[in-house]
């Protein structure tokens, strides 16, 4: 029989749930659904609040270091610095002890940041999963003054790479034009089985759920004039997340007399988003900029119908006529309408719900886990 060695990975991440909003799924999915015999991983991620410093099980470690965290949501500028300085220190200890094949960071900053010191230090190759908001223009309401200064010493980070993965043709075409070099797509995946629903009845009344950020790339303060089109339907709304525009938000809701329509639960766990997508049946994203949205790929998974912004990822979600509907971002009556049509035709909500347990099998995560073990093996050719 042929001897295949098990490949181990150092995961570098400042977001890992419940920390972080859609990357950290994704890091967590990638490495729960890969870690086996064949695949040993070590995460390096951050500690917040009273959260255990370490988890292990097997093939699985995850290591939460204290890096100024302030908030589960975000990780501001001092988090971020702190965690690329405690988890640089920390990676090369675990290096001499474990010896990793592979570094794998995900986020150019911070953790592409450490992983490429540590590398050149220790020689270990190292990657990069690129999110969407570490690369410049992709979320500039966030980032625009970080890269202002750090722009410079990122080219450094992406040339040094030994692979380098985006997860959406937009995020690679934006960094492209910053950073020549060769740049792969791998599309975020989702485990369909943790989100199927026993059942796709319509609720009563309809449930139309926004979940993200509270920030001006998600759009999010539209939401509540887009409902307010919709007072002569019944209709109920969840606006799950948090951040600066909360206030902007409430007001809004206040205003257009929304109050006993629209729930604002806040940050939740993500067994109670779990709950959240099983209570609603359509997602309404009017952002203004995506990568390869999660709440997507579990809004296709828990099957809702869609109602997005045609840009990121999003058209690849969306079948139009068929689970969901894509928008020019910033036109709030379009979205109205859209969400008109579904609140009024049971019968279509209820087929595009069905239509999009159909097509979440296109993300199914197996496909993904497959690119990157591929990816792994490819690093390593002819070492082991």
């Amino acid at each position: 029989m042929e001897y295949i060695p098990t490949i181990k990975t150092l995961v570098s991440s400042h977001q890992y749930p419940p920390l972080g909003g859609g990357g950290g799924k994704v890091v967590q999915d990638l490495c729960e659904g890969i870690a086996s015999d064949s695949y040993n991983f070590y995460v390096l991620t951050a500690h917040w609040d009273d959260l255990p410093e370490f988890e292990e099980s097997e093939n699985l470690t995850i290591e939460r270091i204290k890096s100024c965290r302030a908030q589960a949501h975000r990780a501001d500028l001092l988090a971020m610095t702190c965690f690329v300085w405690k988890s640089f220190w920390r990676a090369l200890r675990i290096i001499r002890k474990w010896r990793p094949d592979i570094i794998h960071a995900h986020f150019a900053v911070p953790g592409g940041a450490s992983a490429t010191v540590a590398s050149l230090l220790t020689h270990t190759p190292y990657m990069i999963t690129v999110h969407g908001g570490d690369v410049p223009g992709g979320a500039p309401e966030k980032t625009k003054k970080w890269f202002r200064f750090f722009f410079p010493f990122t080219r450094f980070i992406w040339k040094k790479a030994n692979k380098i993965i985006t997860v959406s043709q937009q995020s690679r075409q934006l960094a492209q034009a910053h950073y020549p070099v060769k740049i792969e797509v791998i599309p975020n995946g989702i485990n369909t089985s943790r989100y199927l629903k026993t059942s796709l009845e319509i609720h009563d009344p309809p449930c139309i759920l926004y979940m993200g950020r509270f920030s001006p790339e998600k759009n999010v303060q539209l939401v509540p004039k887009i409902l307010s089109y919709l007072k002569d339907l019944r209709w109920k709304c969840v606006m799950v997340g948090y951040g600066p525009q909360m206030a902007r938000v409430q007001t809004l809701i206040a205003e257009n007399q929304l109050d006993n329509r629209i729930e604002l639960p806040g940050w939740i766990s993500p067994q109670e988003v779990n709950e959240a997508l099983l209570k609603s049946d359509i997602l309404l994203m009017p952002s203004l900029q995506e990568s390869m949205p999660m709440v997507g790929l579990q809004g296709l998974a828990s099957g809702l119908a869609l109602v997005m912004s045609d840009v990121g990822a999003c058209p690849d979600m969306v079948s139009l006529e068929k689970n969901g509907f894509l928008i020019e971002a910033g036109n709030e009556k379009e979205y109205a309408h859209a969400l008109r049509i579904l609140l009024s035709n049971p019968k279509k909500l209820r087929q595009y719900k069905e239509n999009s347990i159909q097509k979440a099998a296109d993300f199914d995560i197996q496909k993904v886990i497959t690119s990157y073990k591929n990816v792994y093996k490819s690093i390593l050719k002819g070492k082991i």
